[in-house]
């Protein structure tokens, strides 16, 4: 990636940055569109506020062309959090229903199938993870005609591992199960095609891969999802005239925006549409291209010093994320820490180093780390 764009990113002054599979550091045009917003309020209240609108629902077309999806099938949220539980709650649930997932699920997909278990008595039936990977005939040996939702990222947090959502979206299907993929790990990088890859419903945050800030997050409803998922959170906007304030009999909008209940962080959308507008300056797989060759030279430099690699570099399973054992003797903190005190940020998960480039960053940055690992 060129230099101009780099000098969009002022961590780049002080550190090497690789931890955006946690949260990804803003760039310029987000600050200073987030800043107009912000100052528009504090010179004029509410007067602009059907710009604020118009802004909020560029996001959602931005995000609807990125995904394959329609604009009203998805809907803004706080976080992938709410997502997913909202999509867990308004299910109809009965004892003897299962759910299968992976153990290795970040919380977010993992406590929202909890609570329907302990409040329903449904069945949550996790795989194991193999080698770093979610073997995908383990999960779909879990699969049974009891199976209501079948919950998965399409990449994980904590390995990098990559899953064939096709494949498992058919074994779903064979059983009339949902398809629930948590996207945060992948949006803004990978390719995500809900229709292609039989996504039912999809949650995610933007402060990562996107390059969003903090606070905005979406739910995808499929039209298969939406005629069993029911919203559960409702709000003065939910409804197709939400200015019609009289009128309580207009049943819910379209596709997934009942989801979206009333006022929301109006700023942070201008900054999201910067950070859209930049990742979709490029075409379609050019950063996942670039990444890929960034990780390839930080997976052949660990292997060189004696380190293990935790992600598989399998051909489909591969990703942008790279997590590495520690030596012996040492831990992923230590390593984590150490590094930190050079200025380069990572970030220890379970027992393994996780370290996670975007296309800002470049082959000095991966040189750096190299020669600063022990």
């Amino acid at each position: 990636m060129n230099d101009e764009i780099r000098a969009l990113f002022p961590v780049t002054r002080e550190l090497v940055y690789l931890n955006h599979a946690a949260v990804s550091p803003l760039f310029t045009p987000a600050v200073e569109a987030i800043n107009r917003q912000l100052q528009d309020i504090s010179n004029h209240g509410s007067l602009n506020f059907r710009d604020w609108i118009a802004t909020k629902e560029r996001c959602r077309r931005r995000l609807a062309t990125m995904t394959d999806a329609r604009p009203e099938q998805i809907a803004f949220m706080r976080n992938t959090s709410d997502a997913l539980s909202s999509i867990a709650n308004g299910l109809h649930w009965q004892t003897g229903d299962n759910i299968v997932t992976f153990r290795g699920e970040f919380p977010s997909n993992i406590y929202p199938w909890l609570r329907i278990r302990d409040a329903y008595g449904v069945e949550v039936r996790m795989c194991e993870e193999r080698d770093g990977r979610v073997d995908p005939e383990d999960l779909i040996s879990l699969i049974d005609s009891k199976t209501r939702v079948v919950a998965i990222s399409q990449v994980q947090y904590a390995s990098g591992f990559r899953s064939n959502l096709a494949e498992i979206g058919q074994a779903a299907r064979a059983v009339d199960a949902l398809l629930v993929v948590d996207l945060i790990q992948s949006l803004g990088v990978q390719p995500v095609q809900v229709e292609a890859d039989l996504i039912d419903a999809g949650a995610w945050a933007c402060h990562k891969w996107l390059l969003g800030p903090e606070g905005i997050g979406a739910i995808y409803l499929s039209d298969r999802a939406r005629a069993r998922i029911d919203p559960t959170l409702v709000g003065w906007i939910s409804v197709p005239d939400p200015e019609n304030h009289l009128d309580h009999d207009q049943g819910w909008k379209g596709g997934a925006l009942p989801w979206e209940t009333g006022t929301g962080p109006a700023a942070l959308f201008y900054g999201l549409e910067a950070s859209l507008e930049l990742i979709q300056s490029f075409t379609p797989g050019e950063i996942l291209s670039y990444l890929i060759s960034l990780c390839a030279r930080l997976e052949e430099g660990l292997l060189n010093k004696g380190y293990r690699l935790i992600n598989s570099r399998e051909p489909g399973e591969e990703s942008q994320i790279v997590c590495v054992w520690p030596k012996e003797g040492t831990t992923a903190f230590e390593l984590f820490r150490g590094l930190k005190k050079q200025g380069i940020v990572t970030a220890p998960r379970g027992h393994g180093l996780r370290l996670a480039p975007h296309f800002y960053n470049n082959f000095a940055d991966i040189d750096r780390v190299l020669e600063a690992l022990p």
